[in-house]
């Protein structure tokens, strides 16, 4: 954890100069109520997951117009003071041209968060990121167990467990949506190549 005071504390804006300059590009930060706090960094399984679920909602947002965003991309959940977190995944249901984007912290509000939770996540760090995004506005958030193999859907109004043997919907976020728990945490299956003609 970087110390601070009050009377120091980062804006989003100061937060992602500081991250980028060269003694902080090889690590990763948040920042929590001004104070930037070094993040553990991503296993190979969590960097797995994160694909898998960004290809489905890329399947699925790309034709209709929408876009996802991986890597912890960073997102402004709460001003003065500032926090920034770096979700996993994040989805909106508008595209927005990348040539376009400015190079901050995204301060819109995306469709849907997910966070894929590691080995060093607790319950209530994992439950006040998942409140912080519900604060700011966000319809949805998912959170994926690769441990238990199970996805909590939190929105506003609850929250709803569904384990590998079911289907998630959009919850009337995401419109026709409908994906299985387990291809979240299953490599698909190769496309089979049908032989030439002798």
């Amino acid at each position: 954890m970087v110390a601070g005071t009050t009377t120091d504390l980062m804006t989003a804006e100061e937060f992602y100069a500081w991250a980028e300059l060269p003694e902080n590009a090889d690590k990763r930060y948040e920042l929590e109520n001004g104070v930037p706090i070094e993040m553990p960094p991503p296993s190979k399984p969590h960097g797995g997951i994160c694909f898998l679920v960004a290809h489905v909602l890329g399947l699925y947002l790309l034709p209709r117009g929408g876009s996802v965003f991986t890597n912890d991309t960073g997102l402004i959940v709460r001003r003065r003071p500032d926090t920034v977190r770096g979700p996993d995944v994040m989805a909106y249901v508008t595209r927005e041209p990348i040539a376009d984007m400015a190079f901050a912290p995204a301060d819109d509000i995306p469709t849907l968060v997910v966070e894929v939770l590691s080995p060093s996540d607790r319950p209530g760090r994992t439950n006040r990121r998942v409140q912080s995004y519900l604060r700011r506005g966000i319809p949805m958030v998912w959170v994926v167990d690769p441990d238990e193999r199970i996805v909590t859907v939190y929105t506003a109004s609850e929250f709803r467990v569904f384990d590998e043997t079911e289907e998630l919907t959009g919850n009337g976020v995401l419109p026709d949506f409908r994906c299985p728990v387990a291809s979240f945490f299953n490599w698909p299956e190769p496309a089979t190549r049908s032989e030439p003609d002798a």
